[in-house]
């Protein structure tokens, strides 16, 4: 993983103006990287950034800790209050594949500073709304939010170190990503049965207004960089070995969200738990997470493209497994940390994927994972909810279970860790 991020960052490195309050400029004349040392560590704005992460991940995942009462307190099914996850994740698609283009001139502090207030925006929506609609609209702007703060979180990072500090950086960053899985399902389920759904969302609005203060006092200007074209990411999608790794993700990430956005209701019918074993069982799956991302990076030491199929192979045998066991709290339990801590490899891995297959393009390969996974969230909470509101959880279980196994036979058949270089 590291080879991989010091590969990316190769690429992305650039020299900058002295002192935090200059702006980042970019010379097409200057060499392709900068020398150890010679621009200043921004360690806080890189520490801004993952609270912005940090926030916008605990938003998306809420609703898989909160959907009963959330469904009941609107008059509304299960199924039908998941698609306010396929809302987010269908906007946060459109928007990963257009915001390099649409603001292309804009001050990248300016850009990164409005997502986080329309992050604030989105939760106040969201825990004042009274219907339907109203919920969707809010996670709408959450969506926007998402996909655009996303795409451009590993790249800003970049700029903020020099290049020997780069894997450093990043993995701040993406630790934003595992605090947020250990917090939002546990403390989401816990309080929302305190205090109701609606404060768990305040709060989250809470954690938006704290990133978007220590990005205001921290990140420097960030002036655009490079001429952003929706061309570019349809030709880095045409390369050898590159769209059959998307539909790869795809998969993936559709088989893990089917399964995670329908896990309280799982708890509820089939497991049979009360709330305080269901925030235990998750906060289980947030810990197992959070270790993953140590066992990917330990494993993709050894292999990349066992890692890709490793943890998806391992997942779909879980989720079969807790489809067919039942009632069974302790062996549930177990299942469900063993999930969290595979699907821990699986955004390391694919990450590591992309910066090997497109490193003379790793921002558009960069927004195409983020496309993609947001398209997967989209069809996992989509399709999920039919299943779920036709034959139940276990429904949901076996679904993604059966194409996480279809996923394993698409890596294995095709996907390569080789460079997809650009063909003349």
């Amino acid at each position: 993983m590291s080879e991989a991020l010091q590969s990316a960052s190769t690429l992305d490195a650039i020299e900058p103006d002295r002192g935090p309050n200059r702006a980042f400029r970019d010379d097409p004349a200057a060499p392709a990287t900068s020398a150890p040392g010679s621009q200043n560590a921004l360690w806080g704005a890189v520490v801004s950034m993952m609270l912005g992460v940090f926030g916008l991940v605990t938003a998306e995942f809420l609703p898989a800790s909160l959907l009963t009462p959330m469904a009941r307190d609107l008059g509304v099914t299960e199924g039908v209050a998941g698609q306010a996850v396929t809302a987010t994740a269908t906007v946060a698609l459109i928007t990963s594949l257009l915001v390099a283009t649409a603001t292309r001139r804009l001050d990248r502090r300016i850009v990164l500073l409005a997502f986080s207030i329309l992050l604030i925006a989105s939760n106040l929506l969201v825990a004042s709304a009274s219907s339907l609609p109203a919920l969707i609209a809010g996670r709408v702007l959450l969506g926007i939010a998402l996909g655009g703060f996303w795409t451009m979180s590993a790249a800003t990072v970049m700029r903020l170190v020099p290049e020997a500090l780069v894997p450093r950086a990043l993995s701040i960053l993406f630790s934003g990503v595992s605090a947020a899985t250990v917090f939002a399902a546990p403390v989401g389920s816990y309080v929302g049965d305190i205090a109701g759904w609606r404060a768990v969302f305040l709060m989250a609005a809470g954690l938006g207004a704290l990133a978007l203060v220590v990005q205001f006092t921290t990140l420097p200007r960030l002036e655009p960089r490079g001429h952003a074209r929706l061309r570019t990411l349809w030709e880095v999608l045409m390369r050898p070995q590159i769209g059959l790794g998307m539909i790869a993700v795809t998969l993936v990430f559709t088989g893990h969200f089917a399964f995670f956005t329908y896990i309280r209701p799982f708890l509820e019918t089939v497991t049979g738990v009360g709330i305080s074993t269901m925030s235990a069982i998750l906060l289980g799956f947030g810990i197992a997470n959070f270790l993953g991302t140590f066992l990917g990076g330990f494993l993709l030491e050894r292999s990349l493209r066992l890692t890709l199929a490793a943890m998806p192979l391992a997942m779909g045998v879980l989720g079969l497994m807790l489809a067919g066991l039942g009632s069974a709290p302790a062996a549930d339990t177990v299942l469900i940390a063993l999930w969290g801590l595979a699907f821990g490899a699986v955004p390391v891995a694919w990450t590591a994927w992309i910066t090997r297959a497109v490193p003379d393009e790793t921002e558009s390969g960069t927004a195409l994972i983020v496309a993609v996974i947001q398209l997967a969230i989209a069809l996992g909470a989509a399709g999920g909810g039919t299943i779920f509101d036709v034959s139940g959880a276990s429904g949901v279980f076996v679904a993604a279970g059966l194409v996480l196994l279809l996923a394993v036979l698409l890596i294995l058949a095709g996907v390569r860790s080789r460079l997809a270089t650009a063909t003349a």
